[in-house]
């Protein structure tokens, strides 16, 4: 989808979202996206020096607030200022996450219980204070960022899958509470292939042929390459807005085929 488009420019108009691990990468893709689309937008990290940066940098409608999406008492004090500066919230952008490499046997029990804290403990937390503020107004949407690894096991993401596919039902867990209580609140998630930001690039750096690398994940997707984040940001912008107002507790693979890939 294209933000030029007429069609589709101004989908988020007036509305207030929250991006979570907003300040690069796929979160900072879909900040921009929203904002493209004239929504205010606050971005949520946990690296409050560049995040502040990153919002000066996008304007005055963008906000950045600190959340480490692991703790309640962040949690509370990013909604109480969305409700005092802004008086509503239409959307959340559930984005914050690891990636931890480890069979079941390599990665530590810290470790582990760290991935699911941030993966999955951060994504119930937004989706909970998220819903305190938009039931009120009988409307609103959720996107969880969740993986193909919600449903494609790997050997040596043990944590991942267990954090993304917890984030995957929970999702659907979610749609069916708001809707039968009645909220007017969408919840939704997403499922990316390998999305190509600089954490990518960051690991791509780190081994001995890079190259060699990135040509086994382009290999991996049946389309023939990797993605990009702003491919994902229309997939969420899309699923914020009005146009998506008949969809709830839906997985969308934005995958590049991976996901059916043997």
């Amino acid at each position: 989808m294209n933000s030029d488009n007429p069609c589709t420019a101004g989908r988020l108009s007036n509305q207030v979202a929250i991006v979570t691990g907003a300040t690069s990468g796929l979160g900072l893709a879909i900040a921009q996206r929203f904002l493209q689309e004239g929504a205010r937008v606050i971005l949520t990290g946990i690296e409050s020096e560049e995040g502040e940066a990153v919002a000066s940098a996008l304007g005055d409608k963008a906000t950045y607030l600190h959340l480490d999406v692991r703790q309640v008492e962040d949690w509370q004090h990013v909604m109480a200022t969305v409700s005092a500066d802004f008086g509503r919230l239409d959307a959340l952008v559930n984005n914050a996450g690891v990636t931890l490499m480890g069979s079941v046997e390599d990665v530590s029990i810290e470790d582990f219980d760290n991935s699911q804290a941030i993966n999955t403990r951060g994504v119930f937390l937004g989706c909970r204070f998220a819903i305190e503020q938009m039931k009120s107004l009988k409307r609103g949407a959720i996107v969880n960022i969740a993986s193909v690894s919600a449903f494609k096991p790997m050997p040596e993401l043990v944590a991942y899958n267990a954090s993304k596919a917890a984030v995957a039902l929970m999702t659907q867990s979610i749609a069916l509470h708001c809707g039968r209580s009645g909220y007017g609140i969408r919840c939704n998630s997403i499922n990316p292939g390998v999305i190509h930001t600089p954490m990518l690039d960051k690991v791509v750096s780190q081994v001995e042929d890079g190259t060699a690398l990135m040509d086994s994940y382009k290999a991996m997707h049946p389309i023939g390459r990797i993605g990009e984040p702003g491919e994902i940001a229309s997939m969420a912008a899309y699923l914020c807005s009005d146009e998506a107002g008949f969809i709830t507790g839906a997985a969308f693979n934005v995958d590049g085929g991976l996901g059916i890939n043997s």
